[in-house]
């Protein structure tokens, strides 16, 4: 079953035009389909900047389409991909009519690597498209895509198919996104576009690989125009924010702040890691960014992470900032993509004061800290995490490396041990490490089932403070979440 109800109003055509300059209010880029179409559209139909997580939509769109896209909006969005060949190819490989029956395994999609594979741009360029046309349909609003840096061998096709579509901002973080400047240039002008890919040596060095897309070899010689969007750099401190700004080929156009804790992702603390009496990692004063100082840049920022209160929002503002970027509020609304029972489990544990969000500094195989939600029956439990055979059939966190003899091979901490041992690595890399794409799927109610019966259990991620609850309704939707931010 889709993970978000169907019964959703249709939009409404020119409604909430956004006011001229910078959004007050970005809606956090939040996991593998938590940010979805229809929470950006109703952030931007309320005025703000909606966006959809690019995390994985090759593989939402495939899971989508052997569901049997029960309302049809999927291949509605299809119809509309400006190269009509491109997209039935995906249909023919997906779409199930009526759907596959229970506990069918999906269909895999290929894997991201360094080899060029037209059938996963095809996917990745298509599936990219649809959700940002979903995201902008019937509306003047502003739509983002949130992509990760360490995902990088995806973003090329994937910022692509979003341009097609007409995506306003694209949002970059979970490294250093130096090269997203030039790389939307490129495709705003249908030239080869690449990103370069550092390849691990035997002897931990790097070597510099490249990935790429090339507009017309994808759809013809004579590409539909795309406009060149905004981009904001995620970043969690001013001196990653002066770096990218030093120069016109890195600078962004904004940039996100993220604190310690916000959801997902966050960045370790700087010096030596030390861990407090609940295994967190302990940030002190050095990770805090100076908001003068990014002030002093000359370019809009928005602060994130336990400001998604009025009182934040004023907090924000008063030290110069654009404003803020909210993404755990939105994600407990009604229009998230997250499983409709898992959400209403978090909310009423986040309500009663019981949900720990722990900051996990060995879960994520990026090797980042990230926030797990303690919730009964997910990956947050020892005996969940145990029972769960370690594989890695999605791979987009694997790590490029040299072998011995040349070839590149692919590695990621949560596969299993032995195997990643056999890689060139210690064991001690991939303790505790948890599979984040097949939990983060899960989460959204398309977890892959097994040939033996095994469902994957889904991963929870969320911000460490919940204060954003005070003042919101019982169930919220995204346009009380922004009333209330605002102060309306």
């Amino acid at each position: 079953m889709l993970s978000t109800a169907e019964s959703i109003s249709e939009p409404v055509a020119g409604a909430h035009r956004h006011p001229p300059g910078p959004p007050v209010l970005i809606q956090g880029g939040m996991g593998v389909g938590v940010s979805g179409w229809r929470l950006a559209r109703a952030v931007a139909e309320a005025g703000q900047l909606g966006v959809v997580s690019g995390t994985a939509l090759d593989a939402t769109l495939a899971r989508r389409l052997q569901l049997g896209d029960p309302d049809g909006r999927l291949r509605r969005a299809l119809a509309r991909f400006p190269v009509p060949a491109v997209a039935e190819r995906v249909l023919r490989r997906y779409y199930v009519a009526g759907g596959t029956a229970p506990a069918v395994p999906y269909r895999p999609v290929p894997r991201l690597g360094l080899r060029p594979n037209r059938a996963r741009d095809d996917l990745t360029v298509v599936a990219n498209f649809a959700e940002v046309w979903l995201a902008k349909e019937g509306h003047d609003g502003l739509v983002g895509v949130n992509y990760l840096e360490k995902i990088q061998l995806a973003t090329p096709a994937a910022a692509y198919g979003a341009m097609l579509a007409g995506v306003d901002y694209v949002l970059v973080g979970a490294g250093i996104p130096a090269e997203i400047p030039r790389l939307l240039d490129d495709l705003a002008a249908h030239r080869p576009a690449e990103l370069t890919v550092a390849v691990a040596g035997g002897d931990d060095s790097a070597q510099r690989h490249t990935v790429r897309v090339d507009p017309v070899e994808l759809l013809g010689p004579e590409p539909p125009p795309v406009t060149r969007p905004r981009f904001l750099a995620i970043v969690s401190s001013h001196v990653l924010a002066a770096y990218l700004a030093r120069s016109a080929a890195t600078r962004p156009d904004g940039f996100v702040v993220e604190s310690s804790v916000a959801g997902g992702h966050s960045a370790p603390p700087r010096g030596r890691l030390l861990l407090d009496d609940a295994g967190d990692p302990v940030y002190g004063p050095r990770d805090e960014a100076d908001t003068a100082k990014l002030a002093a840049l000359g370019l809009p920022f928005w602060l994130a992470g336990g400001y998604g209160t009025p009182d934040g929002l004023a907090r924000a503002r008063a030290v110069g900032a654009a404003g803020v970027q909210v993404g755990s509020a939105f994600a407990l609304c009604r229009e998230s993509g997250l499983d409709g029972e898992l959400r209403e489990r978090l909310l009423r544990r986040a309500r009663a004061g019981t949900l720990r969000v722990r900051n996990d500094p060995r879960a994520s195989p990026t090797g980042f800290p990230f926030k797990i939600a303690d919730v009964p029956g997910t990956m947050s439990e020892p005996e969940v995490y145990s029972a769960r055979a370690r594989l890695c059939d999605l791979g987009y966190l694997r790590t490029p490396f040299a072998r011995p003899d040349g070839a590149i091979g692919y590695r990621c901490p949560a596969e299993p041990v032995g195997t990643y041992v056999r890689k060139g690595r210690p064991a001690e890399e991939a303790a505790g490490r948890h599979c984040l794409c097949n939990g983060l799927l899960a989460a959204i109610g398309l977890g892959q089932s097994r040939p033996d019966g095994y469902r994957e259990p889904p991963l929870l991620t969320l911000g460490q403070d919940t204060g954003f609850l005070a003042g919101l309704p019982d169930d919220p939707s995204a346009a009380d979440v922004v009333a209330r931010l605002l102060g309306g």
